[in-house]
């Protein structure tokens, strides 16, 4: 007979941005090897207590009971992949709410909301919900900065959102391939291409040709977080 419990958990949602565009165009082979590392990179930053609830390709789920472990978790996890050589951003989403757990899974209204807010989220960013919000500031140097509110499918009221702003993260100096979404390292870009007023720089040369060959394909719309 399976188990259900009803409790109140801290939901954290997060995955690889534009992983859709870096698969497309360096293949699956590449675009495997990327997601295991980056399931390693989630397993090295959980803090005790937290649990990796479900993992689909470049998309995992963890949960806890407290707050500021999933917020500490979260932003370890981007501090280790902002310092991956070769490597796409993290997007991230934190919420808590009561969801039902049988059968090792979780269900419930919280999971639909993370999940809508996650991809709301561009490349590098962390964005939460109130609860999560009050509750950070409890972290030295961290801040959560006001979005105002937003309306998401299938949820009836408005949410208020929030992004995480650490001082003490300090990222080093990169660009997004506008091609692939991969994280560029100054002064190790393969490639660079000068279009309009910007300057983009690019992992490979196969994708500076790419863009090349049809540069408003990629910033006509100001380079939009794809999957």
């Amino acid at each position: 007979m399976s188990q259900t419990l009803e409790t109140d958990q801290a939901l954290l949602l997060a995955d690889l941005s534009g992983y859709t565009a870096l698969t497309e165009t360096h293949g699956a082979l590449q675009a495997s090897e990327i997601v295991l590392r980056f399931g390693a990179l989630v397993d090295a930053s959980l803090e005790p207590g937290v649990a990796v609830v479900d993992r689909v390709g470049d998309e995992v789920l963890c949960a806890a009971a407290d707050t500021l472990a999933i917020v500490r978790s979260a932003l370890r996890l981007r501090g280790m992949v902002l310092s991956e050589p070769e490597f796409p951003a993290v997007r991230a989403a934190i919420h808590r709410g009561p969801v039902l757990a049988r059968d090792g899974k979780l269900f419930g209204a919280p999971l639909n909301l993370t999940a809508r807010i996650a991809n709301q989220a561009r490349g590098g960013q962390i964005l939460c919900t109130e609860p999560v919000a009050r509750a950070a500031p409890q972290i030295a140097g961290l801040d959560a900065r006001s979005l105002g509110t937003q309306r998401f499918k299938n949820v009836a009221s408005p949410v208020a959102l929030f992004e995480l702003i650490s001082a003490r993260e300090s990222a080093p100096a990169t660009a997004i391939d506008p091609v692939c979404r991969m994280q560029v390292p100054a002064g190790r870009a393969a490639a660079t291409i000068a279009f309009g007023a910007k300057t983009y720089r690019f992992c490979s040369q196969a994708c500076a040709r790419v863009f090349s060959d049809a540069p408003e394909r990629f910033v006509a719309t100001g380079q939009p977080e794809s999957r």
